[in-house]
């Protein structure tokens, strides 16, 4: 095994010939200088998740051609086994994650016993965090060591296409986005954080992935199935 798990899953990523390369993280050094980090906190013993294999995988699933909706999330599940690289989703052994739960209720699968979302990203639907990676048992590790600007330029690469898509925005992080996205283009969809501990509770019942499904279809654009099993 590399002894730099992370530079390594940032060259298997480039040689898929993404799309996304042509962000400027990709071209810049960017990229690299966050892999560096990642990597040196790993050699200092730190166990950093997801699976290198994953890291780079909201970008694999949903090409930039493909986008049709967008979901920002902050950072991987900080447990072991919990993550595979995709915004909120879960692929872990254990009850579902609160916040998971009420999103799944909300997209119409109350009772849904697993939440693995990659069937939303092959529809179309980039999930991706402000952090990819994160360390085990601190959620937020990694929130500061540069990933944001990939963040911020997938999403304003996406609103820089002629195709309509949907932004949905949740919590104030991703909703201080939206300066980014030409809302004449695009369509918005702000929403409360679904966190059961935000006090404000304004995610529950906001129907963020009805508007979603109505706005693209007035444009001609297939709705998601939002559905999980």
């Amino acid at each position: 095994m590399t002894d730099r798990p992370v530079a390594a899953a940032l060259a298997a990523f480039r040689e898929t010939g993404s799309p996304w390369l042509a962000l400027p993280f990709f071209r810049d050094g960017a990229a690299d200088e966050v892999a560096r980090k990642v990597d040196g906190r790993i050699a200092a013993g730190a166990q950093v998740l997801p699976a290198a294999s994953d890291i780079f995988r909201a970008l694999r699933e949903t090409p930039l051609p493909d986008v049709k909706a967008v979901i920002l999330g902050q950072d991987p599940y900080p447990t072991p086994g919990d993550a595979n690289g995709l915004a909120f989703s879960y692929v872990g052994k254990g009850r579902l994650p609160a916040s998971l739960k009420v999103i799944l209720a909300e997209a119409g699968s109350p009772r849904a016993a697993a939440g693995d979302l990659t069937p939303w990203a092959r529809q179309g639907v980039l999930l991706l965090n402000s952090a990819l990676t994160v360390e085990a048992g601190k959620a937020g590790a990694h929130l500061r060591l540069g990933w944001s600007a990939l963040t911020d330029e997938a999403v304003s690469a996406v609103a820089a296409r002629t195709e309509p898509t949907i932004f949905l925005l949740w919590g104030a992080q991703a909703r201080a986005r939206a300066g980014l996205i030409d809302a004449s283009r695009h369509g918005i969809v702000e929403s409360g954080h679904p966190s059961p501990l935000n006090r404000a509770r304004d995610f529950p019942g906001s129907d963020p992935f009805g508007r979603a499904n109505a706005w693209l279809a007035e444009r001609g654009r297939t709705p998601i199935d939002w559905r999980l099993g």
